[in-house]
């Protein structure tokens, strides 16, 4: 029998706020993906995005206390916070950037596009709040495959469901993200 998720979101943060690293390890394996690639995404360099992904977890177990979540899902308050660490490191490179002697300057990559970035997050954000419009079984296959890799068979099993069901709703849903949003500037 396929494993199914047994706490809500809304759970696991009460239990992780009140202290139980074994709830906030639940999160951490449920949401770092996603995290990694919003961070990968705006910073452009993969060993950036592994110390932004974990910076923002620290930051986000330092705020659990202080937390009212509203939806079923945590990815949204989480992206939120590796938006304000990935802006965070970009100012203290350029930061790092403009004391460093020319020589020096030379082996550090271009800087990034800023307007990219912010274009690309509120394109994610967007995505975000439409498909917690979805009903329950469309998020959960939008996480499992979309922001966690899952291959459908692998949520099938997890979701207890057929192959076909996840790769029809995942359809539906890749089609219904295209029709109802469109990225700025087009």
């Amino acid at each position: 029998m396929a494993e199914t998720v047994t706490h809500g979101d809304a759970e696991l943060v009460a239990a992780a706020a009140a202290g139980s690293d074994h709830a906030f390890r639940q999160l951490y394996r449920a949401y770092v993906r996603p995290v990694f690639w919003l961070a990968h995404g705006l910073l452009g360099s993969r060993t950036d995005a592994e110390d932004v992904a974990q910076e923002t977890f620290l930051a986000a177990w330092r705020k659990l206390p202080e937390l009212d979540l509203v939806g079923d899902s945590l990815l949204p308050w989480l992206a939120t916070i590796c938006r304000f660490q990935c802006a965070n490191r970009i100012r203290r490179q350029q930061r790092d950037r403009a004391h460093l002697t020319p020589a020096a300057d030379e082996t550090l990559p271009a800087v990034v596009d800023v307007e990219s970035q912010v274009i690309d997050a509120a394109l994610v954000e967007r995505i975000l709040q439409e498909v917690g419009t979805l009903g329950l079984l469309d998020q959960k296959i939008f996480r499992l495959c979309a922001a966690d890799g899952y291959a459908y068979q692998a949520a099938a099993d997890r979701l207890g469901v057929s192959h076909g069901v996840v790769r029809n709703r995942l359809s539906r849903i890749r089609t219904h993200l295209r029709n109802t949003i469109e990225p700025e500037g087009t």
